[in-house]
């Protein structure tokens, strides 16, 4: 096969996954939009589907969700007993009713009514390269809500149809000085039930671990279930593009699915209620996952549904817990709000990096993303890691690039006996395509021989494409000169010339030999085409490209040399 049209069909291959991913963002599920109303909600009834009692454990019921309507409220509540609480949606906090806590990664607001992580800012990521303000994870504003909510349901829960509990702490402002720092807020109820709820943050780190002591005062044995839910506002996402394609939507993990999507669109379809040994939940955007991780040695229960067409939910319910008469019992949970960073995550629960979704090429995406890290860790430097990945890659495939390139020229040597036999054989094509083999074997030439090694440039392209798109390690990283931020397109569009006109000098290097006039003029157009495309592109991938242009034409000069000393014609 011509080099030409290899390159052709990989230039069209390349278009049409770039095409199916823009037809996915246009025409594929979408987030159902919010309808627009303002509600008045009580202190006591702040936004989490409120509590049931539970089914008794020996039965393992499993809670279901329902809707009920009461008071114009629309309920999310597991369901056991026949028993139904409404709860209404979550809006912004009373001021008077929120704590602040702040570490060296985290600016958090927890909303003493229910105990809710209502606000999150990632302290060490500015919301803009250079910014001041930090990036907002989780909010507690209408319109684009955001929040972590949790507590204990069932008979003796914290949770009821009543209202939520609101806790009581000795401070309002928490800040840590040490490695750790615990922030406890209590809870009495009237009939002797006592439950602590405690936040404990770590330095350097973005993972919140969630406790409940609960102590049974009473004469009879306590029944409660943890819960965990993340909320969110159904609005758009701004800044996805056919070249940055970002999903914000849920995603789980179970026994059996290691990690699943579930986009805003699919989750009324859906109707996701699944039993698990562990699992978590998990609310993701482009850089950033808020995620509740449960007992991973419990069976939980995830499920996910939509309130009142506005906002997506999706948590867990675990066991239920019977605290005898005197005694009392810890329930724990993990919340990560943070980065994606994989190393991090993978250390927290199974499956939970793979939301640094690199799609369905992950298997070649982490090994490199490995690389590239080691790598960078030895030069301090994102871009110069990538040129020296790009030459570690350009350079391992050398011997088949070697391959293609022989197997080309051989293929234009043949030229003339090509010629021959369509003079011989004319319109039959049967003949003409046994007459092309037999000549193929006698000459020892793979028609694909120069196909191939571009067949498997193509997936590590794609793997690296997803590996600088959802790499957060990349976010505002800088290379050098203008370029200061990798993950977003050149602002000078210097790297997307430069690598348009790499591509045409590669085109140059070899005669074209294609007769059709129409892929002729198609191979004449690709550099000019492409990039056109890269001008979108991540200003790392674009690096990746050129400096792999630059590589093939020096190995295509050098296997040229070596080919002319051996009598074997280049051109």
């Amino acid at each position: 096969m011509e080099s030409q049209r290899s390159i052709l069909i990989i230039g069209l291959l390349l278009v049409s996954f770039l095409l199916w991913i823009e037809y996915q963002d246009a025409y594929g599920p979408k987030a159902i939009e919010p309808v627009a109303q303002q509600q008045n909600v009580s202190p006591q009834n702040q936004g989490i589907p409120s509590a049931v009692d539970t089914a008794d454990a020996s039965n393992n019921a499993i809670p279901t969700l329902v809707d009920n309507t009461i008071n114009n409220q629309t309920s999310d509540v597991p369901q056991g007993n026949n028993t139904i609480v409404p709860a209404a949606p979550a809006l912004v906090a009373d001021p008077s009713n929120v704590i602040t806590v702040k570490t060296d990664t985290l600016d958090i607001q927890i909303n003493l009514v229910g105990g809710d992580v209502v606000k999150a800012d990632l302290v060490k990521y500015p919301v803009t390269q250079g910014a001041t303000d930090s990036y907002q994870m989780l909010k507690p504003i209408d319109g684009v809500l955001h929040i972590a909510q949790s507590g204990l349901i069932g008979k003796d829960g914290t949770d009821k149809a009543s209202g939520r509990a609101k806790y009581q702490t000795t401070n309002n402002n928490y800040e840590l000085t040490g490695d750790s720092l615990t922030v406890p807020l209590t809870w009495q109820s009237q009939d002797g039930i006592v439950v602590t709820k405690t936040f404990t943050f770590t330095r350097d780190s973005h993972l919140i671990q969630v406790d409940y002591l609960v102590q049974n005062n009473k004469s009879e044995t306590a029944q409660v279930t943890q819960f965990a839910q993340l909320k969110q506002t159904l609005n758009e996402i701004e800044g996805g593009s056919m070249f940055m394609p970002i999903y914000r939507g849920t995603t789980y993990s179970t026994q059996e699915d290691k990690y699943k999507k579930l986009s805003f669109g699919d989750i009324q379809d859906e109707k996701l209620r699944v039993a698990t040994i562990g699992g978590w939940t998990a609310m993701i955007e482009h850089y950033f996952v808020a995620a509740w991780v449960p007992p991973q040695e419990q069976t939980n229960t995830i499920t996910a549904r939509l309130l009142q067409n506005q906002y997506a939910v999706i948590g867990y319910t675990g066991e239920q817990v019977l605290i005898p008469a005197g005694q009392s019992a810890t329930l724990s949970s993990q919340l990560y709000v943070g980065p994606k960073d994989q190393a991090k995550l993978a250390a927290i629960a199974n499956g939970l990096d793979f939301t640094v979704d690199y799609g369905f090429l992950w298997m070649i995406s982490q090994p490199l993303f490995t690389l590239l890290q080691f790598l960078h860790s030895l030069v301090g430097n994102w871009g110069v890691a990538i040129i020296l990945i790009t030459l570690i890659v350009k350079g391992s495939m050398y011997w088949l690039t070697k391959k293609q390139y022989e197997s080309m020229a051989k293929m234009r040597n043949l030229t003339p006996k090509m010629n021959q036999l369509k003079e011989r054989f004319g319109d039959d094509r049967q003949k003409m395509s046994q007459a092309m083999m037999e000549l193929y074997k006698k000459e020892k030439v793979n028609p694909m021989g120069g196909c191939f090694p571009l067949l498997l440039q193509m997936p590590i392209f794609l793997a690296l494409y997803w590996v600088l798109l959802e790499s957060v390690e990349l976010r505002h990283a800088e290379f050098a000169l203008w370029i200061t931020d990798l993950s977003v397109k050149d602002p000078w569009y210097v790297l997307p010339v430069l690598t348009g006109a790499s591509m045409y000098l590669l085109q140059k290097l070899q005669p074209m030999t294609i007769q059709d006039p129409l892929q002729q003029k198609l191979m004449q157009f690709m550099p000019v085409m492409m990039c056109v495309f890269f001008l979108w592109f991540p200003s790392g991938l674009v690096l990746y490209w050129l400096i792999s242009n630059v590589v093939t034409l020096v190995q295509a000069k050098i296997i040229y040399a070596s080919m002319e000393k051996r009598g074997i014609k280049s051109k």
